[in-house]
C-alpha cells in the first residue's frame, strides 16, 4: 500500500492511473502526515459510529477514518479517482465510495440504508470554491449529523467562526451559528498540500444544535432579512434591509427604533437575537399595514 503522505509515492500512484490534477475541482491532496489523524480524532470525539466523507481524493483522510468508525461512506465527484481509491482503500471492508455529487445525494436514504440507525458525522477536506454550498446543504436540510469537521480556507474559517455581531461576521456566519456551534481546531499551512495552494487552511468543527439558536416564525423570511442586511455592508441597516427586502425605509427605521437601535446602525453589529427581534418587529409592522 502506497504511503499517501510521501510525495514520491503519491506521484507514482497517480502516474500508474494516468491521473492529473484538476484546477476546476480544486484538487489539493494532503501530504502532511500530522493533519489527517488530528482531523479524524476531532470528528470521532462525538462518539459517532459512522462518517460521511466528502471528496476523499486519493484516500489519505479516509485511511484514518476507517480505523476510527464502523462505517465510512465517501462521495467523490471525479470518476478518475475511483481506480486510485480502489487501490488505496483495498485493505478495508468498512468503506464505500460513491461517484456522486453530494449536493445531489439523497442523504436520508443513505443514512437509512448504509448506516442503519448509527450516529453519523461528516469529515472532509473541502474544495475552497464549494465550501459555503456544502456547509449550507448539510445544515439547512437538518440531516441528523452529530458534527461536521472540515478543512476550509483560513479566511472562510475566520468568517464562519467569528461571533455574530463582530466585523468579520456575514450572512454565512449568521446561518452557521443558527444551526450549529462552530469552533476552530487547528491551522494547516499551504505547504501541507500537493500541489500547494496559494492560501493557508484551518480545520473547523460544527457541532450541530438540537434546535436552532433562536426561534423565528419563518426561517426563509429570517434568512432573506439577514442576506439583505449584509448585501450592502457599507450602508446602514435601514438602507440595506430596505433595498434587499422591498420594505420602505420608514418601516425598517421604525422597527429598529422600537427595539432601541439608532437609525444609523449597521447590520454587522447585530447578534442572532437582534436579527430575530428585528424579524418579529418587521412582521408586526407588516401586519399593521
Amino acid at each position: 500500500m502506497p504511503n499517501l503522505t510521501d510525495v514520491g509515492s503519491i506521484r507514482a500512484l497517480l502516474n500508474r492511473h494516468d491521473f492529473t490534477f484538476s484546477k476546476s475541482l480544486g484538487q489539493n491532496f494532503l501530504v502532511n502526515p500530522a493533519v489527517c489523524p488530528r482531523m479524524a480524532e476531532a470528528c470521532a470525539e462525538s462518539h459517532a459510529e459512522g462518517v460521511v466523507e466528502i471528496g476523499p481524493g486519493i484516500g489519505v483522510l479516509t485511511q484514518e477514518l476507517v480505523q476510527r468508525f464502523r462505517k465510512v461512506v465517501c462521495y467523490e465527484l471525479d470518476s478518475r479517482l475511483l481506480p486510485v481509491l480502489g487501490e488505496t482503500l483495498a485493505a478495508y471492508d468498512n468503506v464505500c465510495v460513491r461517484n456522486e455529487d453530494v449536493l445531489k445525494a439523497d442523504i436520508p436514504a443513505l443514512l437509512a440504508q448504509s448506516f442503519g440507525g448509527m450516529r453519523v458525522s461528516v469529515c472532509a477536506n473541502l474544495p475552497y470554491y464549494i465550501t459555503s454550498p456544502i456547509l449550507m446543504f448539510l445544515l439547512e436540510n437538518r440531516f441528523p449529523f452529530s458534527n461536521v469537521t472540515v478543512m476550509v480556507q483560513k479566511e472562510a474559517a475566520d468568517r464562519i467562526c467569528a461571533p455574530v455581531g463582530s466585523r468579520l461576521a456575514g450572512a454565512l456566519t449568521a446561518a452557521v451559528h443558527y444551526y450549529a456551534e462552530p469552533e476552530k481546531l487547528f491551522s494547516v499551512s499551504r505547504g501541507s498540500f500537493l500541489p500547494a495552494p496559494n492560501v493557508d487552511s484551518t480545520v473547523i468543527r460544527l457541532t450541530v444544535r438540537e434546535k436552532p439558536a433562536v426561534e423565528v416564525a419563518d426561517e426563509a423570511r429570517f434568512f432573506r432579512l439577514i442576506a439583505a442586511a449584509f448585501a450592502q455592508r457599507r450602508k446602514t441597516a435601514v438602507n440595506s434591509i430596505s433595498a434587499g427586502t422591498g420594505l420602505s425605509k420608514q418601516t425598517v427605521e421604525d422597527a429598529l427604533l422600537s427595539l432601541g437601535f439608532e437609525k444609523n446602525v449597521r447590520a454587522e453589529t447585530f447578534t442572532l437575537e437582534d436579527f430575530a427581534a428585528l424579524d418579529a418587529a418587521l412582521l408586526r409592522s407588516a401586519a399593521r399595514e
